[in-house]
């Protein structure tokens, strides 16, 4: 049985990898904030804590049910958990696509993809891959900066040579 300290504990570590993800997620969404792109701070923020929260609670889940009955009558598929999270977060990205008629463009796939990416994040931090969740943000950050710059660099460069 366990005692009430110890639960606690083990809810303060939720908790922790609850903010930890509020916090990548801030990070990366900082950059799209500056960048004025459709999804920023908060939309990146919670995204990537929603992501680690169903990952976490479906595990709580799982534990309480093996606990309560026995592990031969339960039967759980984490897996399932990160289908539904995925489905969730590429419906949200879906929402973000926008066809521009007049310039005949597509708009905010990046930010999609983005969101995408910062769900892994989530789901990461949950599953204790910290180095993981720490690199693929700054990844994210690092192609949405630099690959940005070196895309306009040759779209200048391609304009001057029309």
């Amino acid at each position: 049985m366990e005692t009430v300290f110890e639960q606690f504990l083990a809810e303060a570590a939720l908790i922790g990898k609850f903010v930890a993800a509020l916090l990548l997620g801030g990070i990366v969404g900082w950059e799209r904030e500056a960048q004025s792109k459709s999804a920023g701070l908060r939309t990146y923020m919670l995204i990537t804590a929603a992501a680690a929260a169903f990952v976490l609670l479906a595990v709580e889940l799982t534990d309480f049910f093996i606990s309560a009955f026995s592990a031969e009558t339960v039967t759980a598929d984490p897996t399932r958990v990160v289908h539904a999270i995925v489905i969730g977060v590429s419906f949200i990205g879906a929402g973000a696509i926008m066809k521009n008629r007049h310039r005949n463009t597509v708009e905010n796939l990046t930010t999609s993809a983005g969101i995408l990416v910062m769900t892994s994040v989530g789901i990461a931090i949950a599953l204790d891959a910290w180095f993981f969740a720490v690199a693929a943000s700054l990844l994210l950050l690092f192609i949405n900066r630099t690959v940005l710059n070196a895309e306009h660099h040759y779209a200048r460069k391609r304009d001057r040579e029309k």
